[in-house]
């Protein structure tokens, strides 16, 4: 089957119905969660201190609800409108813009800690129209400019993506190094067709090019490897069809957390905390 991005633009590829059958898909669900664990990871923000993420290329919000577990506060910036629509009704905590990422980005200098995007770079290698600033190199140049100027020094950013080639590869480096970024390629299990993932790792200051850049994950995926990613989503459950879909794990110390966060975001009427908090309650008949 034809990639999404080599059959129509993301706005229109994802319309309301695909836009609620990809967020509803347990298999989406997994993969998604996965990918913005693996990206967090390679993003090596430093702990127990609040940051200001850009999510590009937010979707529906499967990403954010991950950062939001997290701690993080963030913003996602998507082009498809009917994605952003299914996140509004899944009441994602982060702010969310309407964008086409191949036209640069309008916020401040220095307004993120950081930036994460899933699945995304690969939809500016596809040409809409024949006019120059709908090429490829132009669309990229703009996106890796303004991205460049909306991060803090230092600051790191992480995309995954999925390149059809080395050239592919090799144009994004490029136009993002000659933006003012260091960094570079990591590969996740290089000899796994199926489980190979590439992730671009950009640095803004803080020694640039110097910085080390991240070793990916080496063999096959196994089971063990799968774990490691998989901590959130412990429990399963099924749907009304007799499915299997994860369910996400809420006990006392993801309340106390997520409280917490509410706290620190300023937000008023937060309950306070008590030893009942979390408990388990008896079922009503």
């Amino acid at each position: 089957m034809s990639r999404p991005e080599l059959q129509a633009p993301p706005e229109i590829y994802y319309g309301d119905t695909e836009a609620k059958k990809y967020t509803q898909n347990t298999r989406n669900q997994q993969i998604q969660a996965d990918m913005t664990y693996r990206a967090l990871e390679l993003l090596s923000l430093p702990e127990d201190e609040p940051a200001f993420l850009l999510d590009i290329g937010c979707g529906s919000g499967l990403s954010g609800e991950i950062l939001d577990e997290e701690g993080y506060m963030w913003a996602g910036v998507d082009i498809a409108p009917s994605m952003l629509e299914v996140a509004l009704e899944r009441e994602v905590e982060g702010d969310l813009f309407l964008q086409d990422i191949g036209q640069g980005f309008g916020f401040r200098p220095g307004s993120f800690d950081g930036a994460i995007s899933i699945s995304v770079l690969q939809w500016l290698l596809n040409a809409e129209t024949s006019h120059p600033t709908s090429s490829p190199p132009h669309r990229l140049n703009r996106f890796f400019t303004t991205l460049h100027s909306a991060l803090k020094n230092p600051s790191r950013a992480v995309f995954q993506f999925y390149p059809s080639s080395d050239d592919q590869i090799q144009l994004i480096t490029s136009i993002a190094q000659k933006a003012g970024f260091g960094g570079g390629i990591v590969v996740d299990y290089p000899n796994s067709n199926k489980a190979r993932k590439v992730f671009l790792c950009l640095f803004v200051g803080g020694g640039g090019g110097q910085q080390q850049v991240p070793k990916g994950l080496d063999g096959e995926e196994g089971e063990d490897s799968k774990a490691r990613f998989e901590n959130r989503r412990q429990k399963t459950t099924k749907d009304k069809n007799g499915k299997r879909k994860n369910v996400k794990v809420i006990d006392r110390d993801w309340i106390l957390k997520k409280k917490e966060l509410y706290r620190k975001r300023g937000k008023e009427s937060v309950p306070r905390d008590s030893k009942f908090t979390g408990r388990k309650r008896r079922p009503v008949f």
